[in-house]
């Protein structure tokens, strides 16, 4: 009896681990700073679609890449950065065919007004926030521009480091640094912090945000019409809304 008994709990296991993914189900992950625009065009697609439920993971691009890396379902990667995607090309994690640029953004350090008016003016900070270059692109495009401007190791103890660049942004929001490097557009959902200077584009590479579905997500029917979707007027006029540039 112990062995027939057995014998079920083990069909039942391998069963349950052969299921393909629940149907209508899309995992998303998608860079931080894209957080109200994926959330408006998955609430309107999902209206649109009923039945499809989105499961949203949200974070620095290195993080969200290292998961995939690992086996975390995912169906949908945007990175804030080419290099993330590029790791998952290499590793073959993601749908080559499918890599494109979803839309664009740019760099600005915002903190408490009369902080700072430009680069040369973080000397006379006390603490400014950065994104972890190590994962979060916006992190590592903040570094280049500090050392193209040669001002990366005066100001290295000064630097408090974020897991992302919303965390760099609530930093600077409750005051806890005099400013911190965030996008455009986190800057346009601050209520305290204000832009207080744009990063030269010179110093550093344009901010691309690439997207593609992953190999999981190139056989869910509902994770590639999502994809489409984000090429549509819909998407672009959220993009639009939010500050993103689409061009």
């Amino acid at each position: 009896m112990k062995t027939a008994t057995k014998a079920v709990a083990t069909l039942f296991v391998f069963l349950l681990l052969a299921a393909p993914a629940l149907a209508g189900e899309v995992n998303l992950s998608v860079a931080a700073s894209l957080k109200e625009v994926i959330n408006e065009l998955a609430e309107k697609f999902a209206r649109q679609h009923p039945g499809v439920k989105f499961l949203k993971n949200y974070g620095a691009s290195g993080q969200l890449a290292k998961q995939i890396e690992s086996g975390a379902p995912s169906d949908v990667f945007i990175s804030a950065n080419l290099e993330w995607m590029d790791y998952l090309k290499s590793r073959k994690l993601v749908d080559a065919a499918s890599i494109g640029d979803f839309t664009y953004n740019t760099l600005v350090f915002a903190g408490i007004p009369g902080k700072a008016s430009s680069l040369q003016d973080l000397v006379k900070l006390d603490k400014i926030a950065i994104g972890s270059p190590k994962s979060v692109p916006a992190g590592e495009y903040a570094l280049e521009a500090l050392k193209k401007a040669g001002l990366d190791k005066r100001l290295e103890k000064k630097l408090v480091m974020a897991k992302d660049v919303r965390e760099c942004l609530m930093y600077a929001e409750r005051g806890e640094v005099d400013g911190g490097f965030v996008y455009r557009t986190d800057a346009l959902q601050a209520r305290q912090a204000k832009v207080l200077f744009v990063v030269p584009q010179e110093l550093y590479p344009r901010v691309i945000y690439p997207m593609s579905l992953t190999l999981a997500g190139a056989k869910n029917r509902d994770a590639a019409a999502f994809f489409s979707y984000l090429h549509s007027d819909d998407a672009k006029a959220a993009l639009a809304k939010y500050g993103f540039a689409t061009r």
